[in-house]
This record gives structure tokens, sequence and C-alpha cells, in this order.
């Protein structure tokens, strides 16, 4: 299920939403390797270890995260095995030390890999769900109230992902987890808002108005489902979505309640 758009206007144009989505979107095309190739071309196998090297010199890693140390030499080869694809001496600087990349700020890393993004497809899901729903948060919390926010839910999805593969040395990268802390708050604040929503099933497209509490639940419910071997880092959803649905619940307390839009749209 893919939200559209939802009946819920905004009294006042979401500056910081739409500068979050610039950012993610400027980040992927004109700093990573892959939206560079994307862009303009490029060799793919060239463009895959440049990627990578990126990727380890940039990104939240955990078990960095958990050590307080770049990955080694070593650990990069475990991660990234020279059978079919690039070694250590290709994704490492020469002579680099105990360290792969031993200038690595490992914990500014926690905020870059917010702003990074595996592919072109990763990159719209989450811009398109920021928009939908951060909007709105945007709108009642205020600009800054909202940015705060939003950093730290990226922050405390790290944390959980962390938390439960404190020993992995795979990159963590997208901004899902921040955005599933705004969706979590959304949850909370506008429960019965109806979502416009595309529904898949094998060839069949639908196009549904949901209740948001219908629709982000069952998102919710199924990043329990996602398999350890998928790639995708649910932990992290699960932390930024309850992190917001925490916040959303202080801040429902201070408001007098959920928020309703104040018409409808046909």
């Amino acid at each position: 299920m893919i939200p559209l758009k939802d009946e819920n206007p905004t009294r006042t144009t979401a500056f910081v939403t739409l500068l979050l989505i610039a950012a993610c979107v400027s980040v992927y095309f004109v700093v990573q390797p892959t939206g560079q190739v994307n862009l303009v071309g490029g060799n793919p196998d060239e463009q895959a270890v440049r990627e990578i090297r990126f990727l380890l010199d940039s990104a939240a890693i955990p078990q960095e995260i958990t050590s307080g140390e770049p990955l080694t030499e070593d650990e990069v080869d475990s991660t990234f095995p020279a059978n079919g694809g690039p070694s250590s001496a290709a994704l490492c600087p020469p002579d680099p030390g105990p360290a792969c990349y031993p200038d690595k700020s490992i914990w500014l890393s926690v905020l870059y890999s917010m702003f990074l993004h595996g592919s072109l497809l990763h990159l719209a899901g989450n811009m398109l769900f920021l928009w939908v729903f951060g909007n709105n948060i945007e709108d009642r919390r205020g600009r800054v109230t909202y940015l705060v926010f939003y950093l730290l839910a990226g922050i405390v999805a790290t944390a959980a992902q962390v938390a439960i593969d404190p020993d992995s040395t795979i990159p963590m990268i997208g901004a899902s987890g921040a955005v599933a802390g705004v969706m979590g708050a959304y949850l909370v604040l506008y429960p019965n808002v109806r979502i416009r929503t595309l529904i898949l099933f094998g060839f069949i497209v639908l196009f549904r108005d949901i209740g948001a509490k219908w629709l982000l639940g069952l998102w919710f419910v199924s990043q329990f489902f996602i398999g350890p071997n998928s790639g995708v880092a649910a932990m992290a959803h699960i932390g930024g979505f309850v992190f917001g649905l925490l916040a959303g619940l202080v801040w429902r307390m201070t408001s007098g309640g959920p928020s309703r839009a104040p018409y409808r749209v046909a």
C-alpha cells in the first residue's frame, strides 16, 4: 500500500519538510556515487566500488558505533568478500593503517545516514511518505520542534537497529527511521484522517481512501514480518515509529486530543 495524499490541509507551507526532501534528493544525485551514475551514466563496476567506499567512509555502521572505532581491513573483507566483488585493497585507501577509514566521524555518520539512499526507488518512497505525513506534523508542532523531532527520530531508529545487531558491519542508510517517527506521530494526532492509497494486488491496481489508523497500523505490524536477510533495517523502522508514537502521545495530551481536518476534500 502506497499513500498518495491525505485529506488533511495545512495552514502553513511545510518549508522544513520541503528542505529535508531537497536535501535528500541533492545528496543522492550530487554527493552519492550511485545518484551521479543515475544522472549522468558511468561504468557500473567502478560505480559499485565508489559507492561502497563512500558508504564505508560516511554511513552509520553498528559495529563502529558500539566499538567507537572504524572498521578494519579484515572487517571490510568479511563484509564485502572478494569472490565476485571488490576486496579491501580496492575499498580501502592505500596504507590506511589498522582502520580502513581512520578519519571517519562515527557519531556524525548517524546523522549523515539519514540523508543517504540506496536507490532511486528507495529515495522516492521515503520522500513520498515524508511529504504525505510530514507537512501536517510540521504545521502542528512548528518548524523548529518538527526538525528536532525528525532528527531525534532518526537517531533513535539507528540506536534501535544497533541494539539488536551491535556487531553488524553492514552500513545503514536511509531516511526511513526518521520518516517512521513522523508516521508514528501522525497516527496518534490524526488517526481518522483519510489517506488516498494505491493498493497493488499483482497486476490489479486499486485506489482507496483508508483511515490513517488502519494504514499506518498495518504498516507498523508488517515490519515485524520482514526477514533478517531482506536487507531492510526493520528494527530501525520500529524504533523510529515507537518514538513517534510516544512523542505524539505527549503532544496529544498537552493539546487536548487528536486533531481532525477542518474540512473534507472530495
